[in-house]
């Protein structure tokens, strides 16, 4: 009977592993590279403050990888005012893909003159509620 509900077991134990595996993916990084953080929304206010924690993301700005700590542990590069340990385990971390610099576009200056209407097609008053809207057609 023994033998039997050993068998039974390891049968039940291959099986839950092959399903845990079907959704696990192996992680690698390397050292200098930058990639994302998970955080608890708990822990997420001492890194980044945010209006909302419900709304906060998922994962927060790339962070370079300083060191490699054993086989599945990574020490970022967090900033100084963070009160969180610098290693985290490979599963807190995704790859960050793209520009590895913030790029900060500034809206070209623009020379040319406000646009003046030619004409005045037609107008009307919406009222939506208790105020009254003023809509005016040009050319």
């Amino acid at each position: 009977m023994q033998p039997l509900v050993k068998q039974h077991f390891l049968r039940a134990q291959q099986h839950m592993k092959l399903q845990a595996d079907k959704k696990r993916s192996e992680r690698a990084f390397e050292v200098g590279e930058c990639d994302y953080l998970k955080l608890q929304p708990y822990v997420q206010s001492s890194v980044a403050t945010r209006a909302n924690h419900k709304l906060s993301f998922k994962y927060y700005e790339p962070f370079l990888i300083i060191k490699k700590v054993g086989t599945v542990a990574y020490q970022l590069d967090l900033p100084p005012t963070s009160a969180v340990h610098l290693v985290f385990h490979v599963s807190q971390l995704k790859k960050a893909f793209g520009a590895k610099h913030k790029v900060i576009s500034i809206l070209p200056h623009d020379d040319v003159a406000l646009q003046i209407p030619l004409q005045v097609l037609d107008n009307r008053m919406l009222q939506r509620g208790s105020n009254s809207i003023a809509q005016v057609l040009v050319r």
